[in-house]
């Protein structure tokens, strides 16, 4: 989108034809890699550093130390679970490799998890798994991350943040799990950086740590938590993943009326988001995330308003010209791209096209039952923030976290 049409003919006759046929005219087998270990293979001998540095220039770490996935580290992991290590629970591209039960430990014990954290590491497997999710996008040009997001008392059970400061590095199972993801994503579905070749973000961003949702703020108010949207009971323990392409500035709003909030969340998070409005409309997906301090929440539920509220709130008064949008829409790539051609393709709603006057306004989130909220951040702040969701990336996937026995008396089965 920078070259003038004679330098973009240029380069697909002198670059892209030439790699195609140099590609479909190698050698059989010239591409072909060795063998990967089989589960529990011994790979490698040393010491704490030298293992380090064998993983590192095997691609297999995120560029930090890793916990050495010891056989005994390994079955520490398994004893959480009653799966077999040996049960796949799907393939994930763009490497088409097996998702099982005991990679999942193996990555787990690398990213520095404790044990007891492997029930949710095989829901968040189950979850990128799912066809629906688009794990085969996690590579593309955005530079995406993956978003956990927890529910349950299991966020008490084995101590998650969801106060100040929950989305920082610094408490061992925010971390650790949302290191884990990022390490799966990279050693299981392939998602390389350079030297690797397959993770092609442009610029990117680093792996977030878990958001756990504040159920006793969410209680108190008279909610019910992001699972139950989901379509789980209250109490359920439940991890749902989503992609996160951007996150909004912290946003503070104050006043003691639900309007005075939402309108400054409207204005700070809402609009910025409006550079992926188009091209959410071309794959029909468009799933943001706002988060809202325990007393900003308050604030709105005490003043009548449901998340349904919310939702037709943002959906009607965030708005930007169709123009506007349908030039953001077309530097991204899809030049022929129009609201009005969405709407005959039945991608969105007749909304987005009741005339063709580019500076119209149109709804920036496409359907406003795909906002999604949690409650969670310092209660004692007045800030929210917004997570993007959009483009060809599945929606938020929820799996339900299947506790092994005994878990009733988390502290004998903990220690």
């Amino acid at each position: 989108m920078t070259d003038s049409s004679e330098e973009l003919s240029r380069k697909i006759k002198e670059i892209v034809i030439e790699s195609i046929v140099a590609g479909l005219t190698a050698p059989a087998g010239a591409a072909q890699k060795p063998p990967e270990p089989a589960s529990g293979d011994i790979v490698f001998r040393g010491t704490l550093r030298e293992v380090d540095d064998y993983f590192y220039g095997n691609m297999w770490t995120d560029g930090l130390p890793i916990v050495p996935p010891t056989l005994q580290e390994v079955e520490r992991f398994l004893a959480f679970t009653e799966r077999s290590p040996h049960e796949v629970i799907g393939a994930l591209l763009p490497e088409n490799r097996e998702a099982t039960i005991w990679n999942t430990a193996v990555n787990g014990v690398m990213a520095g998890c404790r044990p007891e954290y492997m029930p949710l590491l095989i829901a968040i497997v189950e979850a990128i798994s799912d066809p629906e999710f688009r794990i085969e996008d996690a590579g593309s040009t955005p530079g995406w991350e993956a978003l956990i997001i927890l529910n349950g008392p299991i966020i008490k059970e084995l101590d998650f943040n969801c106060g100040s400061g929950m989305m920082r590095v610094g408490r061992r199972p925010n971390s650790s799990v949302g290191r884990f993801l990022r390490l799966y994503m990279r050693n299981v579905a392939g998602l390389r950086v350079p030297p690797g070749a397959t993770d092609k973000g442009s610029i990117g961003y680093s792996f977030n740590v878990v958001l756990a949702e504040n159920e006793d703020a969410v209680a108190e108010i008279g909610w019910e938590p992001f699972s139950v949207d989901q379509g789980f009971q209250r109490g359920d323990n439940v991890v749902t993943v989503q992609s996160c392409v951007s996150i909004s500035s912290p946003c503070y709003s104050g006043g003691t009326k639900p309007e005075e909030h939402m309108e400054t969340i409207a204005e700070v998070i809402g609009k910025p988001m409006a550079c992926w409005t188009g091209l959410s409309a071309l794959s029909g997906r468009f799933h943001p995330l706002f988060v809202l301090s325990p007393s900003v929440a308050e604030v709105i539920a005490k003043g009548g308003w449901t998340k349904d509220d919310v939702r037709r709130y943002l959906y009607q008064k965030v708005k930007a010209p169709a123009g506007l949008l349908e030039k953001l829409t077309w530097q991204a790539g899809p030049t022929t791209f129009s609201f009005c051609q969405a709407v005959e393709e039945n991608l969105v709603s007749k909304e987005f096209c009741q005339s063709t006057d580019p500076d119209r306004l149109i709804p920036v989130i496409l359907r406003p039952e795909w906002v999604g909220v949690v409650v969670s951040g310092d209660p004692g702040r007045n800030q929210s923030r917004g997570y993007m969701q959009g483009h060809k990336q599945g929606p938020p996937i929820s799996k339900r976290v299947v506790l092994p026995s005994g878990w009733e008396q988390p502290a004998q089965v903990i220690s």
